[in-house]
């Protein structure tokens, strides 16, 4: 059983690389599928979600080379196989996005029901319709979902909601549908346009990324590429709250600050400083920090995945803040967790009243999700004392090397690792 012990108390100082987009990454390793030949992808983050997507390309029947610590060669000319392993998909919730790649190479998909973060129901019945419109029939059998189309015709698809996958597991399958795909009510998240100019590279028509409609005009083939993933805004942010909390000084580099907007117009209000340079933000804080109210929202509103991060701000703020969260309901669970630090939050439904308090106490944590153990993370690194963060593997998904990345910047903390019921021999 691994586990983080930290001794908190320090402003972090220094500099920090922002690692590529673990949102992006998850979905262009599955476009690779599309492409029939060798892709080669740059600033790959080197975290389990990103292992698990090599493994199932693997298993499948792709060449996978290691070329150095973040950039990988997929050859993916010679797979055959049409049905992801289940117990590989179920280690995370994108290996849909598996569905869209093999649909629109080879016409059919099976894929288990997705895993990942318990943040409540993840209905795929968006790309479902999706799916549905150009041509494919689906069904589900034992928790697999099997997808099937004779052939893909580009069609027009209004979703009904919102999202970001949905949005980017129909243009995988209408890449090299026959015809014109319009896709309204898209998600327009950096990591969508990310997915789109993966696409062009290889071949593909796709314009619109990152506005309201995307316009696909099928291609009949696509090619291998060379192609390197945007920063991770999320990571960013992560490091950026750190920042805060600690009343650090904190250069973020390899960064897109326009990516980093919706966090750093929040964190400014709450009385943070941010500097923006070319590729990196520099974050100080030396006043009080002060009260806000947030409402996380589809881009370009306020990331649903720094909530948590943002709430650990907030509760070392001047004064009452509200979180409402708009994306995910069970995005509160890790409530609990924080008020053993004394946290001082009321949850009702969706919306979190949050009392700020002098300082956070030091206490032992259960990380309950990815961002929710980051921002356990964070609060932790603000206590007085030491902390311990236990079920790490959930933080070890989605950040790159974070005891490394906080140790550079002066933070003092640890990654234990205790095999389970392991009985400590005695020195003779």
């Amino acid at each position: 059983m691994e586990k983080f012990v930290i001794r908190g108390g320090k402003p972090l100082m220094g500099e920090v690389t922002i690692s590529g987009a673990k949102n992006a990454a998850v979905a262009i390793l599955p476009a690779t599928i599309l492409a029939g030949g060798k892709c080669v992808l740059e600033n790959l983050p080197s975290i389990s979600d990103v292992g698990a997507c090599l493994d199932i390309l693997s298993a499948m029947g792709a060449q996978v080379r290691t070329i150095n610590k973040h950039t990988v060669e997929i050859d993916t000319t010679h797979i055959t196989k049409t049905m992801v392993p289940d117990e590989m998909s179920r280690q995370m919730r994108a290996s849909y996005y598996f569905i869209g790649a093999l649909l629109g190479r080879f016409g059919k998909a099976t894929v288990s029901m997705p895993g990942g973060c318990n943040l409540g129901p993840r209905p795929i019945d968006q790309h479902l319709k999706a799916f549905a419109a150009f041509g494919a029939k689906d069904s589900v059998d034992n928790g697999m979902i099997d997808v099937q189309a004779s052939e893909l015709h580009g069609e027009e698809v209004f979703f009904d909601t919102v999202s970001v996958g949905a949005t980017i597991n129909a243009m995988l399958a209408a890449v090299m549908a026959k015809g014109t795909t319009i896709l309204e009510n898209v998600a327009k998240e950096p990591h969508i346009v990310d997915v789109a100019n993966f696409l062009n590279t290889m071949g593909a028509d796709v314009r619109g990324a990152g506005t309201d409609v995307i316009k696909i005009r099928g291609v009949e083939k696509m090619h291998g590429c060379t192609y390197s993933i945007i920063p991770d805004q999320i990571e960013a942010g992560s490091y950026m709250v750190a920042a805060a909390v600690t009343g650090g000084n904190v250069l973020v580099k390899n960064v897109i600050p326009k990516h980093l907007e919706p966090i750093t117009s929040k964190m400014e209000k709450a009385g943070v400083t941010i500097e923006e340079f070319d590729d990196a933000v520099r974050v100080t804080r030396q006043g009080d920090l002060e009260a806000l109210n947030i409402k996380t929202m589809p881009h370009p509103g306020f990331p649903t995945d720094m909530q948590p991060l943002m709430t650990v701000m907030l509760a070392l703020a001047n004064g009452t803040s509200i979180v409402t969260e708009g994306i995910w309901e069970n995005r509160f669970r890790y409530v609990d967790e924080l008020s053993r630090m004394g946290v001082n939050i009321q949850v009702a439904g969706r919306v979190a009243v949050i009392e700020g308090v002098q300082e956070l106490l030091p206490a032992p944590m259960r990380a309950t999700d990815l961002r929710a153990g980051a921002a356990m993370v964070m609060a932790a690194l603000a206590a007085n004392g030491v902390s311990e963060i236990r079920e790490i593997d959930h933080i070890e998904r989605g950040y790159e090397d974070i005891v490394e990345k906080l140790k550079g910047l002066g933070a003092d903390i640890k990654r234990i690792e205790k095999p389970e019921g392991a009985v400590l021999k005695q020195a003779h």
